[in-house]
């Protein structure tokens, strides 16, 4: 899927740990790490704009489109 989750960026500028965004976003650290890890197949615009809220970012600062073939490349799936 071409869409990037760029969770891990975000919270290493915040210096943030998962499970310190888990508990304040109120989600279980198993469902914050399958969002990270971008195998998550849905987010909930309540929870997006949690993470965003907490974070202090965009949506687009979390989520990214990438092209077929340039998400290829750079997961060499």
């Amino acid at each position: 899927m071409p869409i990037v989750v760029n969770l891990d960026i975000m919270l290493a500028r915040r210096k943030m740990s998962l499970t310190e965004l888990s508990e304040r976003v109120g989600i279980t650290i198993a469902n914050m790490s399958i969002l990270k890890s971008g195998k998550a197949k849905a987010i909930r615009f309540s929870t997006l704009e949690e993470i965003c809220r907490i974070l202090q970012c965009q949506p687009g600062d979390l989520l990214e489109y990438m092209d077929e073939e340039s998400y290829q490349q750079l997961f060499k799936r």
